[in-house]
């Protein structure tokens, strides 16, 4: 049986807002989502809190989604500071194929309800 399904890379980019940034976010700071792996390009840094902010988010963002889904067309996310005007947008930049077998030891299908 093939156990393989398919995720989106994700690119998460620190834009600009009307509002000025007050935490140390660069405009054009990144760092990218394969898999399960946060993948920060060197030279870059990235705010705990904002990252908390968003990592609820991106693995729904990697999944297929239906097309009246709102996690699909809502992409720009704010600053958790209410101060700050940093909103990071979230693109999906390929896909990926990964093994079920590779990424976890339970069967498939084991966790279903009926």
């Amino acid at each position: 049986m093939d156990d393989s399904f398919t995720l989106y890379d994700l690119k998460v980019e620190v834009i600009a807002s009307d509002k000025p940034m007050v935490c140390s976010h660069k405009v054009g700071d990144y760092f990218l989502v394969i898999g399960e792996n946060l993948v920060f390009p060197e030279n870059h840094s990235f705010s705990m809190y904002a990252l908390g902010a968003l990592l609820p988010l991106l693995p729904a963002k990697q999944r297929m989604l239906h097309e009246n889904d709102w996690m699909l067309s809502d992409s720009i996310i704010a600053c958790p500071d209410p101060n700050c005007g940093a909103r990071f947008k979230i693109t999906r930049i390929g896909t990926r194929k990964f093994s079920h077998a590779a990424c976890t030891v339970e069967a498939i299908g084991k966790g279903e309800s009926s």
